[in-house]
């Protein structure tokens, strides 16, 4: 039996009319989806990576050393999927010194980092808000504050029909539900993830995401918030401690099937092949991020080493490349602040790590010279680089 997973609204738009989805609450039903042995041997293994993703994250002496490039390296790959043009290079150069060649797109990177932090620390406090519309708002805010798109309403629930596709409704690929609707929708979406459900938690991550997509509740930036919120359910669901699960490289790699397993589910009913996509896409995350967590332990282990053996490394040089994990481009004025020590002792410092080979001056300046901890920022691009 075909299920249907929402009902179609006549809207009109102009002259021309249009059908607009309205997706049923979840969890899907009539039939209810069922985890039979495929799902579940999928199931399996996007767990299983996912705790050796966890395990690796205790590899690494600081929990800020995997923070700052899985945070970024997400933020950089969701942003790029919405057609952004900055590099992990361009976002490393801006933080370091303000400077960029798409000053635009790096902002849209730097805002989903910030709308991350601000979500985990609302669902981190006692006062703060829960997943929720709410919540989704207030992430809403903070990816679209000052980048393209910015006059759509950052912060609001949309007050007139989207589309996606097509230069109207009428020829749209996808018409999601009139404005009227959303908030019902919604408010529907909450109550199912903070009620109980005999589905799997990564499951349901899964299902949450697919309906936020259909609802498609801002004008602009619903890609970036709904792959954001996977994020945030798999913590909330406590299947990570920390944000380091992040999908958007795997959406990327796969993004015709993404869009054809998501538009499945609204014309035959197909949940069961969006699952099975979704949890194919966190197990390949999940390793991904094993990956890049071995690669960098390794660099910084083995960098570490050569700087001790190094005679004349200096005391502030080992302290500089603690900080480089964080701070993958330098100036000699940001090295002082971060040092929080006079100009000579940041200059040695530096020298100590260009002669390990560990920093590399990238600018050809004879004044305010850029140094980059290349090899960590190779491993953080990798996947990362725009096609020509």
């Amino acid at each position: 039996m075909k299920r249907e997973t929402g009902a179609y609204e006549s809207i009109s738009f102009g002259e021309e009319t249009a059908r607009a989805f309205i997706p049923h609450p979840l969890p899907p039903s009539t039939p209810a989806l069922q985890m039979n042995a495929r799902r579940n041997a999928l199931l399996a293994e996007a767990l299983s990576s996912i705790s050796r993703l966890a395990v690796a994250e205790t590899m690494v002496p600081s929990h800020d050393w995997f923070l700052y490039g899985y945070t970024r390296k997400e933020a950089l790959i969701s942003s790029q999927i919405e057609g952004t043009q900055a590099t992990f290079q361009d976002v490393a150069k801006f933080e370091a010194t303000r400077e960029g060649e798409n000053p635009a797109d790096i902002e849209e990177v730097c805002n989903y980092v910030d709308a991350l932090n601000y979500a985990r620390a609302e669902m981190a406090s006692p006062k703060g808000l829960p997943i929720s519309t709410r919540l989704l708002c207030g992430i809403h805010l903070r990816l679209m504050r000052g980048v393209r798109g910015a006059e759509k309403q950052p912060g609001h629930l949309r007050n007139r029909q989207n589309w996606i596709g097509g230069a109207k409704p009428g020829s749209a690929i996808f018409v999601p539900p009139p404005h009227t609707a959303v908030p019902a929708a919604l408010a529907k979406l909450e109550r199912w993830i903070h009620a109980t459900d005999p589905l799997p938690a990564l499951v349901r991550a899964g299902l949450a995401h697919a309906q936020f997509e259909t609802i498609h509740p801002f004008l602009d930036g619903n890609g970036r918030a709904g792959r954001l919120l996977i994020t945030l359910l798999v913590e909330h669901w406590g299947l990570l401690k920390s944000p380091l699960l992040y999908l958007s490289l795997a959406f990327k790699r796969h993004q015709p099937e993404y869009y054809r397993r998501l538009s499945q589910i609204r014309t035959a009913g197909d949940w069961e092949g969006w699952t099975e996509f979704f949890l194919a896409c966190v197990r390949e995350a999940a390793d991904d991020g094993v990956d890049s967590a071995t690669r960098i332990f390794a660099l910084i282990d083995a960098d570490r080493r050569r700087l001790i053996r190094n005679a004349r490394t200096t005391v502030a040089g080992v302290r500089l490349h603690d900080l480089l994990i964080q701070n993958p481009m330098l100036t000699l004025a940001r090295t002082t602040r971060l040092l929080k020590t006079t100009k000579p002792t940041a200059i040695k410092a530096i020298a100590s790590l260009q002669k390990c080979g560990i920093l590399h001056e990238i600018s050809g300046r004879r004044r305010d010279r850029i140094y980059s901890y290349r090899a960590y920022l190779a491993i953080l691009e990798k996947d990362t680089l725009l096609e020509n």
